[in-house]
């Protein structure tokens, strides 16, 4: 990988991290960014304002976690970035604490069909049994929640979504905090309408062609 092309990548991270705090998608330092550089991750670091970033204080670590260039600690939730990259073929992974996506978590365990955008994700998006920030079990349970599916929910905490690029990740993101927030606004007012199994997995194949290749 050309130094060229991982400044292009580590500089990339700092604007999705920042758009996370332009979106409402967390507050303060909260949440990460991460993306896959061939055999190199570039992360987000440990408790610095986005806003502050630049190219170099973005660490570069490899796939199992030695940070082979930055002076400044990784993400404390690198575990959760490294398994996604390893076990589910990301090519970059956005976490957020976003407010109706964690409120969700609190009182289900899914997001349930309110809207066919949910084939995006390959299906009902699952929330992951809560476990402390930053330890392994976190990264165990976000797996098992993660499997078969572009994102999940992680229980009093937030979110992880993954994809391609940085961008799909990141409008992955989005997307599902507005799922989340649909949810919540409908059952204010009774029962949301839900579709059916059959017709998300038609969605899914439709997605499947959907967009410019």
């Amino acid at each position: 990988m050309s130094s060229s092309r991982l400044a292009e990548q580590r500089r990339e991270v700092i604007e999705i991290a920042q758009r996370m705090t332009a979106d409402r998608l967390v507050v303060g330092t909260s949440g990460n960014v991460s993306v896959r550089c061939g055999d190199l991750v570039a992360v987000t670091p440990s408790g610095v304002d986005y806003d502050k970033l630049a190219v170099e204080d973005i660490p570069l670590v490899d796939l199992t976690g030695n940070v082979v260039e930055g002076d400044l600690k990784p993400t404390s939730e690198l575990r959760m970035h490294l398994t996604a990259y390893r076990r589910h073929d990301a090519g970059a992974v956005v976490h957020t604490h976003s407010l109706h996506a964690t409120a969700l978590s609190l009182l289900r365990n899914d997001v349930p069909a309110v809207h066919y955008q949910l084939a995006d994700f390959g299906g009902t998006v699952q929330v992951a049994e809560y476990a402390t920030f930053g330890s392994d079990q976190l990264a165990e349970t976000m797996s098992d929640a993660l499997a078969g599916r572009a994102g999940c929910i992680l229980r009093n905490h937030g979110t992880i979504t993954i994809g391609a690029s940085l961008s799909q990740a990141y409008n992955r993101a989005r997307q599902l905090e507005w799922l989340c927030e649909l949810w919540l606004t409908a059952t204010r007012a009774g029962a949301p309408s839900l579709l059916s199994d059959e017709e998300l997995a038609r969605c899914a194949e439709l997605f499947a062609g959907y967009g410019q290749k």
